[in-house]
């Protein structure tokens, strides 16, 4: 039987998700159709309110449903700090883990010159005017640790330099409960230069 006709459509759309191949997508399709119609209304219903009512945060540029999403609402978070992320999911996930009280920067992105994305797309002139202003301390950087994250790092903590302050780079290593003789070598080096006293 030929991908044809709307179901053909749907296994192909479904494809467009981070990790769904073709046979995830015929499962995922099929169950929705066979077991779960309800909840497949429920989801294409979400999916288009979120898309249509989903925009950036005009300070941090995280998704929001507002002018200013809830971190930046808050009162209670730290103005002084400030971490620099690449997504709006490392936002969410940072946030989760409730290790930090401070503000967000978010880049969508990071340096590529190859594929055409400089500080421009990365929303860092909004970034240099936020630390223009003085009221920013500590720039964390803590985009992902490979070669465009880690210039991108280098790039924005010379903008930090520039305006007198402070960047510091989250640390890369060995993962709690991880065994050596599974960590690549430049996660291994990652951890043997970031080592610090005990």
């Amino acid at each position: 039987m030929k991908n044809a006709g709307l179901l053909g459509q749907l296994v192909q759309e479904l494809r467009c998700l981070p990790g769904v191949g073709a046979k995830t997508a015929q499962r995922m399709a099929f169950s929705l159709l066979q077991r779960d119609r309800h909840n497949a209304k429920k989801l294409a219903n979400t999916l288009l309110q979120a898309v249509e009512r989903i925009g950036y945060c005009q300070q941090c540029r995280t998704f929001t449903e507002q002018s200013h999403c809830a971190i930046c609402q808050d009162d209670s978070r730290d103005n002084s700090v400030l971490c620099i992320v690449e997504s709006p999911a490392d936002v969410w996930i940072v946030d989760q883990a409730g290790v930090f009280n401070g503000r967000f920067f978010v880049l969508h992105g990071r340096l590529s010159p190859l594929d055409g994305i400089g500080p421009d797309e990365l929303g860092l002139d909004q970034l240099e005017q936020a630390l223009a202003d003085h009221s920013i301390k500590e720039l964390i950087l803590a985009t992902n640790s490979t070669v465009e994250g880690e210039a991108t790092a280098f790039f924005i903590g010379e903008l930090a330099r520039k305006h007198q302050v402070q960047a510091t780079r989250i640390a890369h290593g060995v993962p709690m409960g991880g065994e050596l003789e599974f960590i690549d070598s430049r996660t291994l080096n990652h951890a043997f230069n970031g080592r610090k006293n005990i």
